[in-house]
C-alpha cells in the first residue's frame, strides 16, 4: 500500500491572504512593525512558536508567545471575510479525488496548521474520510523534524518506501528526507522552487496536471530500488 501524504497551506490550498492579514493584525496589535510580506510567506507550514521564533527573533519569549495568541484570535475572524477565503488551487480537487479512488494509495495530511484548522477545510471540500491520517501542529513537534510523517506510516502500517511527501516549502522538503522517504515539491506554493531543489526534493511539479505522473514515477522508483 502507497502512502501520499499532503501538506496543506501552499501545496491544497492558496492561504496567503488571510495568513498575512492575521500577521499583519497581531503584529500591530503589539504595536510591532509587520515583517515583509515575503518574510511572513516564507515561514508557512512552520508552527505558530517556531513561526514567531523566526519573524520575532529578538523578542523575548513572552512577546513571541503574545504574537501567537494574537495571531490565532484574529485568524478565525479573518477567514469568515470573502475577500479572505483561501481557495484550492487548480486541479488539486481532482487529484485529490483521483488518489483517493485508488486501491493502492491511502492519503495523509502533513501540516503546521492546527486541527481545527484542517477540520474546517475537510468539512468545506467535503473531504472527510478522504484522509485516513492527519498530522498537525497541535501534537507534532514543528517541520522539518519527521515526526508527522514517522506517525503517519505508523498509523497506516506504510512503509518509507512506499511513502511520499508533497508540499510547497523547504520545511516539507527536509520532513520527507529526514523520515527516509521521497519527497515532491510542488512550484505554485510559498518556496521557490530552486529552493526546494536545493532542499533534496526528487522531483518536482510544476501544475497540478502532472501531479499524479509525479507520484506514480516517484513511488514506482522508489519501489524498484527497494
Amino acid at each position: 500500500m502507497k502512502l501520499v501524504i499532503f501538506d496543506c497551506d501552499g501545496t491544497l490550498v492558496d492561504s496567503q491572504h488571510a495568513i498575512c492579514a492575521a500577521m499583519e493584525y497581531a503584529f500591530t496589535s503589539l504595536e510591532m512593525p509587520v515583517p515583509p510580506r515575503a518574510d511572513i510567506l516564507g515561514v508557512v507550514g512552520l508552527s505558530l512558536p517556531q513561526t514567531f521564533q523566526v519573524l520575532a527573533r529578538e523578542q523575548p519569549a513572552a512577546v513571541q508567545r503574545a504574537l501567537a495568541e494574537a495571531y490565532r484570535t484574529d485568524f478565525p475572524g479573518k477567514r469568515a471575510m470573502p475577500e479572505m477565503h483561501d481557495p484550492l488551487y487548480p486541479g488539486i480537487a481532482e487529484v485529490v479525488t483521483a488518489l483517493a479512488g485508488r486501491d493502492d494509495v491511502l492519503l495523509g495530511i502533513a501540516t503546521g496548521k492546527s486541527r481545527k484548522g484542517v477540520s474546517r477545510l475537510l468539512d468545506r471540500e467535503g473531504w472527510q474520510g478522504r484522509f485516513v491520517t492527519i498530522q498537525t501542529a497541535d501534537d507534532n513537534p514543528s517541520k522539518p523534524h519527521p515526526e508527522m510523517i514517522l506517525r503517519a506510516m505508523a498509523e497506516t502500517g506504510a512503509e518509507p518506501a512506499g511513502t511520499l511527501m508533497i508540499g510547497d516549502t523547504t520545511y516539507d522538503i527536509e520532513m520527507g528526507l529526514a523520515a527516509g522517504v521521497q519527497a515532491l515539491g510542488v512550484t505554485w506554493g510559498y518556496h521557490a522552487p530552486e529552493r526546494l531543489i536545493g532542499a533534496g526534493a526528487h522531483a518536482m511539479a510544476e501544475a497540478s496536471e502532472r501531479l499524479l505522473a509525479a507520484v506514480d514515477a516517484l513511488l514506482s522508483d522508489r519501489e524498484v530500488a527497494a
